[in-house]
This record gives structure tokens, sequence and C-alpha cells, in this order.
């Protein structure tokens, strides 16, 4: 399989590449953090392609270049995205269309421009990255928690529309990941609570989340679905 993961060079999308890297050829795009993708690309030997899912002549140009060099995509995994923890009442107008443009129209322009040869081939995977906040809402991720369900309700609509051109498209919905974003925001008391209401008692992994997303992916079957990876979290 020939397989695009957006967002690769956070812990989620570099797992996610990691995975398919093993038995697949993966395309990887980043927007930042160059030196880190450089090093991925070398070490999974994959292909690391610069686009800021925010702009939409950008993931253009970016998509062309990658069917130019590939000719077509098996798989597309929507992973590239932002985060914002922030009482809503403190969120801007600014923070809201920031959020909506990366974590839910990202997820649009991106499957927009790659969609049509999938459609030409009748076939192909799409396999978007939600939130269990998505699914049940987080206090002060207001913004966040509206694109991940956004992200939901636009995988079960093109899944409906897509299916009979033979393309499946499914969600997962990760709980709280053991990653450096999440690090980065939650103090290590806030992430032992959250892993302490986790029915598993633990947080989860980058790989475990990968695994889903491959199952989703391989699997002819499945569309439309939501695969909570959550440890239980999301009920």
């Amino acid at each position: 399989m020939t397989v695009l993961i957006t967002g690769g060079t956070g812990a989620l999308g570099a797992a996610l590449a990691e995975e398919f890297a093993a038995s697949d050829d993966v395309i990887f795009t980043y927007c930042t953090r160059a030196d880190e993708a450089r090093a991925l690309s070398a070490r999974l030997n994959c292909t690391a392609v610069y686009m800021d899912v925010s702009d939409s002549s950008l993931v253009n140009n970016a998509v062309a270049e990658i069917l130019r060099g590939f000719g077509h995509i098996d798989v597309l995994v929507n992973n590239a995205g932002i985060s914002l923890i922030k009482p809503f009442l403190d969120t801007s107008e600014e923070d809201w269309r920031r959020m909506i443009d990366v974590d839910l129209t990202g997820v649009f322009r991106v499957t927009r421009a790659i969609v049509p040869s999938m459609v030409n081939r009748k076939s192909g995977a799409v396999v978007n990255v939600s939130s269990v906040w998505g699914v049940c809402g987080a206090s002060c991720e207001v913004a966040y928690s509206a694109a991940k369900a956004g992200v939901i309700g636009f995988t079960k609509a093109l899944a409906k529309e897509l299916g009979l051109s033979g393309i499946t498209v499914n969600a997962v919905a990760p709980g709280v990941i053991d990653s450096p974003m999440n690090s980065a925001h939650l103090t290590a008391e806030e992430l032992a609570e959250l892993a302490a209401e986790t029915p598993l008692n633990r947080l989860g992994q980058p790989s475990e989340v990968a695994r889903a997303v491959r199952m989703l992916a391989e699997n002819r079957f499945i569309t439309g679905q939501v695969l909570g990876v959550d440890g239980g979290f999301g009920g």
C-alpha cells in the first residue's frame, strides 16, 4: 500500500509512520520541526513532504507533488492538528477560527485533494483522527472538542457518500495518550488523575492508536465508524 499521513512529526504521527513503514510505502507531511521530519524520514526510509493543512494552495500543491511521485494513494490518514486548553470565556474568535481551520477544515482540504484519485480507482481508505473529547466534550477545551466532533460528523457523512466508489471512511477517537503534547499542556498530577479515571488505569500509547488506524485502513467492510482507542474513558 501507499499511505499518506498528515502531521507526521508529533508522537502519534511518528507512531503511524513507523506502523505502516514496516510493510508499506509511507509519505508523511510536516509543517514545523523540519529537522525531526528529516530524521524520521531517514530512519524509516519514507518520504517527508512539507504541507500546511490550513492553506488550500499548499495542500493542493503538496498532493499534486505526491501523486506525481507515487501515482496514487491507497490510505489517507488525517492526523495533523493542534490543541487548545483554555476556558471558553477566554477563547477568542481568532482561537476558534484557528482551531476549526486546522483540525476540521484541514481534514476537508486534504481529503478533497486526495479523494478524486481514489474515486477514479474505485478503491481507497480514509482514516481521520478525532478525539474522545469530540465524543464526550472536555471542560476548557470547547474549541478543540467542537473541531473533533466535526471530524466525526465529516467521517460518517463522507462514508455514506463514497461507499459506492469502494472507499471506506472511518475515524479513531484516542483517549488521553502519553505524549509530549499532553505533557506540555497538563501537569503530572493532572495526567495521573486522567489515568485514574480511565478504566484500564493508565494512559494510552501512540503505538496503540497507530495499530487501530492500520486495522481500520485494511478492513474493507468497516466504514462510517468511530473507534474509541481510549482505555474505556469514553464509555
